[in-house]
């Protein structure tokens, strides 16, 4: 198919319906000249006239009549199509794309009812692994992650604020080994291990405060009789008495509020600088990623 197979049909249907070369011009917004060499481009390319001029009318051919009743629907389907595409681009709809660290779960699950009722045009997909990636590469409007983690090149929104780490275990484990009084002493009891999606086990982090006023930062490798791929898992295996887990507060926190854990070693445990929303700075038009911004400022997480 020719790739100017098309060019000219608007214009012919304009000085068709119009019966005038300066009337369809004006409304297009070019001069008469233009419209009548688009329109014998047209023909030429039909092989056969169309119009019929004069110096005071213009009348269609058969050729043209019989063009024109085909070319006219074409033409109000394209013209729809149009103000379609604009009026998506203007309002929140279509698929969103979100790689997520299964670590901001806790955060991101309470947001959903409320998203999916606010905005039922769109279709949030989240992706829940701990793989760092490129998120334009691999299909994703935005990510979740830690600060310190992102590319200087993307944009990063604050989703969920600075909160410190913590370090649980049931009552029950506690009236049988008790507590630990420093990070050290972690070698004398039973800890899950969460294995990454890189393959390695994490390290527990810890911080201790000097008195000039610094603080060492230090990690920990920690044993005990089970290692799992996700933090809901450590949660549940420290919940059934099988260990002590390391977590953000801001996850345990209902678990703690509940009795159903408890806490320890608080005076070493660092801050997390806190998860945002990161994109490429062309994204951020899209109202699908605006709409989902503008929720999680107003939802306020903690």
């Amino acid at each position: 198919m020719r790739a100017d197979l098309l060019d000219g049909i608007l214009a012919f249907t304009r000085v068709a319906e119009k019966r005038s070369f300066k009337a369809a011009a004006l409304e297009l917004g070019v001069t008469p000249a233009a419209i009548s060499w688009t329109i014998k481009q047209l023909e030429s390319r039909v092989g056969t006239p169309l119009l019929n001029r004069t110096t005071r009318s213009v009348g269609l051919t058969d050729a043209g009549a019989l063009f024109l009743e085909h070319a006219r629907q074409g033409v109000s389907q394209v013209m729809t199509g149009f103000v379609a595409a604009q009026s998506f681009g203007m309002r929140p709809a279509g698929v969103l794309r979100l790689n997520v660290p299964l670590v901001a779960q806790p955060q991101i699950e309470p947001l959903l009812a409320g998203f999916a009722d606010a905005y039922p045009d769109i279709e949030l997909e989240l992706a829940m692994e701990d793989r760092f990636i490129d998120i334009v590469a691999e299909g994703f409007d935005a990510g979740i992650r830690i600060g310190e983690t992102i590319a200087q090149d993307m944009i990063a929104v604050r989703f969920m604020k600075s909160c410190p780490m913590v370090v649980v275990g049931s009552s029950d484990y506690f009236r049988k080994r008790g507590k630990p009084k420093r990070p050290e002493d972690l070698s004398e009891h039973s800890c899950v291990n969460i294995r990454q999606t890189s393959g390695r086990v994490y390290r527990w982090a810890f911080e201790e405060k000097a008195s000039d006023g610094g603080a060492r930062v230090f990690d920990i490798a920690v044993k005990g009789p089970l290692t799992v791929n996700t933090a809901d898992l450590t949660l549940s295996a420290a919940a059934s008495g099988v260990g002590l887990t390391y977590n953000i507060a801001a996850n345990v926190a209902p678990l703690v509020e509940q009795g159903i854990l408890e806490t320890c070693l608080e005076d070493f445990m660092p801050v997390m600088p806190g998860f945002f929303i990161y994109f490429p700075a062309q994204s951020k038009s899209l109202p699908k990623l605006r709409a989902f911004l503008d929720f999680c400022a107003d939802y306020n997480l903690g």
